[in-house]
């Protein structure tokens, strides 16, 4: 089964290379080249086998969704001369990612499960189920790691440490809170519910840029809406479209990414199963038929593309 799983090019004017999680990261003066590979990481751990389209969903997703939210907020995305790449401006990233939920779901359910009726510095009221709407869409930040874990924050540790200046936090929760708005109505049109999701934003000079990749199925969580009232009526699980389902299954079989934990055997017929979950979120989220890349030569092809399109 083809898939990317690294690309190790030398660039023109090069600058650095940066390995992220799911990314190759390549950068110029003046621009950030990002390839997105077929890896997958869930808690925060590179899993050892890649996903076939993987990276060419996701990169084609977010293009489509910075198109529809540029109108809220000028984004860094300038082409995507290749199915899995981006190229754009070579933004100042801010230090937190900016998470914003409407629904009691995943990370922040086993929390409230837990005990907690505190999320972010952000109050819960008691009485909640699992994937429950909540009163209204919270914004729970969490710090960029670079390596290992993000960590939840406070909007008030945030500004205790000077990691965002308060006038430019304010700015990103307006736009976290609009962009999100936007998601759900675009969700909405294709029969999903957009759960949660997740922004990154960077800035050139003093002008703030949404960067990364927005409303994919790596960044985001999404419900079926045709069945969610009925679901929750009956205490049955969500149907839903996100990368949660690879965090279920491998909470099933022992692994959460902590220490001594053994990540389960990705067989083939798992790879297949995911590579499919992927497409079809594709489908949904854009309304468009899926069409996948050619993998003969693919690396080749790529380093081409990018030639081109920074000439």
């Amino acid at each position: 089964m083809e898939a990317i799983r690294e690309t190790n090019f030398q660039l023109p004017n090069q600058q650095n290379f940066y390995r992220g999680k799911v990314r190759d990261v390549y950068t110029t003066p003046d621009q950030l080249i990002m390839v997105a590979t077929d890896r997958l990481s869930a808690f925060d751990v590179v899993m050892p086998r890649a996903i076939p389209f993987k990276g060419q969903v996701l990169n084609q997703i977010a293009a489509k969704a910075l198109k529809a939210t540029e109108d809220i907020v000028p984004n860094w995305l300038l082409s995507n001369p290749d199915p899995n790449v981006s190229v754009g401006f070579n933004c100042e990233t801010y230090p937190v990612e900016m998470v914003i939920r409407g629904y009691l779901a995943g990370h922040a359910w086993r929390e409230y499960r837990d005990g907690k009726r505190s999320i972010c510095g952000v109050s819960m009221p008691e009485g909640l189920k699992e994937n429950d709407k909540l009163p209204q869409p919270i914004i729970t930040p969490t710090t960029k790691a670079h390596e290992g874990h993000d960590e939840d924050i406070s909007r008030e540790e945030i500004l205790k440490q000077g990691l965002v200046s308060k006038e430019e936090y304010e700015k990103l929760e307006s736009y976290t809170q609009q962009l999100f708005q936007r998601g759900t109505e675009i969700a909405a049109k294709n029969g999903l519910i957009l759960v949660d999701t997740k922004y990154e934003f960077g800035k050139v000079g003093d002008k703030i840029y949404l960067i990364d990749e927005i409303h994919t199925p790596d960044s985001s969580r999404y419900f079926y809406a045709d069945v969610y009232e009925e679901n929750q009526a009956k205490g049955l699980k969500q149907k839903q479209l996100s990368k949660e389902f690879v965090r279920e299954w491998l909470i099933e079989n022992g692994f959460q990414g902590k220490d001594g934990q053994q990540i389960p055997e990705m067989t083939d017929d798992k790879v297949k199963e995911i590579s499919n979950r992927y497409i079809e979120l594709f489908e949904k989220v854009t309304g468009e038929k899926f069409q996948p890349r050619d993998y003969k030569d693919v690396l080749k092809t790529i380093e081409q593309n990018i030639l081109k399109s920074i000439k």
